[in-house]
C-alpha cells in the first residue's frame, strides 16, 4: 500500500526545512546576511580557524560556494582570513563585528525556532531532537541494505 505524500517522513521533513529556511531568510535579510552566510558565521563562532574546505563541509556547500560566501563576509568586515601553518591554506575567523552580528542573528533565528516548536512541550522538543539525531545516525551508518530494484528498473533490463 502506497502512503500519501503527506504521510512520508522525508516529504514532511523537506516541508519543515523549506518553511524554516524561508522564515530564516526573511529574518536574516533584515540584518544584511543570507542564511548561508549565517551558517558560516555560526560555524566560525564555534570553531575558529577553519579552511574554506572545512567550513564548506560543515555548512553543506561546495568549496567554491564557500569561497564566495567567505569573500563577501570578509569584504563586509565580518570575517578575516590568514595563512596558517600551511602557507597555501587560508584560515577564517570572525572579527569583532562578525561576533556581534552572529549574536544578533542567533536571537532572530531563536525566535523562529521557538515559534516552530511552540506547539510541543519541553519533553516533546527533547524527544523530537533525539528522534532526528537517530534518523541521522541511521542514514549515516556505514552499512545499509541494498535497495530492491524498482519495477521500472526491472522492466528496463
Amino acid at each position: 500500500m502506497t502512503r500519501r505524500v503527506e504521510e512520508r517522513v522525508g516529504y514532511v521533513l523537506k516541508r519543515v526545512q523549506q518553511a524554516l529556511r524561508a522564515a530564516m531568510d526573511e529574518a536574516l535579510r533584515r540584518h544584511g546576511v543570507t542564511t548561508a552566510q549565517y551558517a558560516a558565521l555560526s560555524v566560525l563562532e564555534e570553531v575558529s580557524g577553519l579552511s574554506g574546505a572545512e567550513l564548506a563541509r560543515r555548512c553543506f556547500v561546495t568549496p567554491q560556494t564557500m569561497n564566495e560566501i567567505v569573500a563577501h563576509l570578509e569584504a563586509a568586515g565580518l570575517v578575516e582570513r590568514r595563512r596558517g601553518d600551511d602557507a597555501r591554506v587560508l584560515r577564517a575567523a570572525l572579527t569583532a563585528n562578525g561576533q556581534e552580528l552572529v549574536a544578533v542573528c542567533h536571537r532572530a533565528v531563536g525566535v523562529i525556532e521557538e515559534r516552530m516548536v511552540s506547539g510541543l512541550s519541553p519533553r516533546e522538543q527533547r524527544q523530537l531532537l533525539g528522534d532526528l539525531h537517530r534518523c541521522i545516525d541511521a542514514l549515516e551508518s556505514s552499512s545499509s541494505p541494498a535497495a530492491d530494484p524498482s519495477p521500472l528498473e526491472s522492466s528496463l533490463k
